[in-house]
């Protein structure tokens, strides 16, 4: 159902040449590479070991950035479960689900509960199917209206629903009026964010909020035994979206990366920002003028870039100071001050060099440079649901110890899938092995340790 990916792009196959992928590497092995090249007599066992010492500081680094959204999440639907009854009042359920599980016979439980797994699952397999082909065809306005339209009813109508509930359950009053500004502004700031420019920050509290209300969609939608068997189930499909070749995700994937765009904004969590160097002149102009200085390139995707070289260029590729000086005040408010934009000019010249891909006399060259101030890992809102969906099940039985248990479990599977990210430089699964760990520790914390910790508690026996 999603994926985790280290840097903009998933990495790449075996058969990808070395110089490609050595660009997907982080930011910090660029200014390794940079200050290799520029001593030239540093001893390379030395270099070995610096660049092992920074790809351990940046592995780490990531893992905690990942871990917060993602602990955020989850404590938002643990929170919510606790306090709102709406979410785990049962008599109304997805159409996907047409058992209900009305009985107390565990063989029929059973069958019910994969019956409408393998519904659900059936669904997920289709539409995905359907975003990859309308993606490889580049249906491109099709999909852009499917995904706003989804954000559009999660953003104002569950929303809406979301705050009267917390109103009601904390009997806090507030009249339509105010309600019907509150939400209009909540969610544009929301649209806005997710598919157009805001601040980072903004934009990742935004996702976190999206998934953790389908993840209460969910459980309040879907029968008891049928949630277990649906996490199951779509652990194993995500298993084969992404690492079967003809997997649709890594059909997703791999079309992005050849392409070289952004996947879809609204439905990746990514830990970093990216900027793109969009430089385009002839060797003249460069001697004279240096390389174009790196700007920031919105999360539109690459065509973003491209249409403003355009512009840039078709006007002669000139700039007014007064421009000039609005453009760099704007840098200097996000956090980019001249010395990161001389830093990164200089990292650019150094990969363009090492590369070999010097522009050619009279030949018109553009560079599309990847270079992220702090590359990130990104990872699916399909995972972030997932996990919201396993903790805030357990939580809604009332017991903590099975609730803690779950969300350990998770962040253990997350770390071990970020160790074999690492490892492979591929495109990897993130469910699996968070929800297999999970569903392990739910069961068994469930029916061993809580009726342990009970019949020691009983006892009046403390360890």
């Amino acid at each position: 159902m999603a994926e985790v990916v280290f840097g903009g792009n998933a990495g790449s196959t075996s058969a990808e040449p070395p110089a490609e992928r050595r660009r997907r590497q982080g930011a910090s092995q660029q200014e390794l590479l940079v200050g290799e090249t520029r001593g030239g007599g540093r001893h390379h066992g030395e270099v070995i070991v610096e660049e092992e010492e920074l790809n351990l500081k940046y592995g780490a680094h990531h893992v905690i950035k990942l871990f917060t959204p993602v602990t955020m999440c989850m404590a938002v639907v643990v929170a919510t479960i606790s306090s709102i009854t709406y979410y785990t009042e049962k008599g109304t359920y997805l159409v996907y689900t047409p058992f209900h599980e009305e009985t107390d016979d565990a063989g029929t439980l059973a069958w019910q509960a994969l019956a409408n797994a393998g519904i659900m699952l059936g669904v997920i397999a289709v539409m995905t199917g359907l975003l990859v082909l309308a993606y490889k065809y580049r249906c491109t306005k099709l999909i852009h209206c499917w995904l706003f339209m989804s954000s559009l009813m999660l953003l104002f109508l569950f929303s809406y629903l979301y705050l009267a509930e917390v109103l009601k359950a904390y009997n806090l009053p507030m009249d339509y009026i105010t309600l019907a500004v509150v939400i209009w502004n909540f969610g544009m700031v929301g649209m806005i964010s997710i598919y157009w420019k805001a601040p980072l920050f903004l934009q990742q509290a935004y996702l976190i909020f999206i998934s953790a209300l389908m993840a209460l969609i969910f459980i309040k939608y879907l029968p008891d035994w049928t949630t277990w068997a649906v996490l199951a189930v779509i652990s194993l499909w995500d298993l084969f979206a992404v690492l079967a070749p003809f997997g649709p995700l890594r059909i997703l994937v791999e079309t992005a990366q050849e392409r070289n765009e952004q996947i879809f904004p609204s439905l990746i969590y990514s830990s970093g920002m990216v900027y793109a160097l969009v430089g385009m002149a002839d060797t003249e102009r460069e001697e004279e003028e240096g390389p174009v200085a790196p700007r920031r390139q919105g999360r539109t995707g690459s065509a973003g870039g491209e249409e403003r070289g355009e512009r840039e260029s078709s006007g002669g590729g000139q700039r007014s100071r007064g421009e000039t000086r609005q453009e760099g005040g704007e840098d200097a408010r996000d956090g980019f001050s001249d010395t990161w934009v001389r830093e990164n000019t200089e990292r650019s010249r150094e990969r363009a060099v090492r590369a070999g891909a010097g522009p050619r006399s009279g030949v018109v060259t553009e560079l599309v440079e990847e270079d992220e101030e702090d590359k990130g890992v990104k990872l699916g809102l399909g995972d972030f649901i997932f996990y919201s969906i396993l903790v805030g099940k357990a939580s809604s039985y009332g017991d903590w110890n099975t609730t803690l248990a779950c969300f350990v479990a998770i962040l253990i599977g997350l770390c071990l899938t970020l160790v074999f990210l690492a490892l492979f430089r591929r495109a990897l699964p993130a469910l699996p092995i968070s929800i297999a760990f999970g569903l392990m520790f739910y069961f068994l914390t469930k029916e061993i340790v809580t009726p342990f910790c009970d019949a020691l508690s009983s006892k009046q026996i403390f360890i």
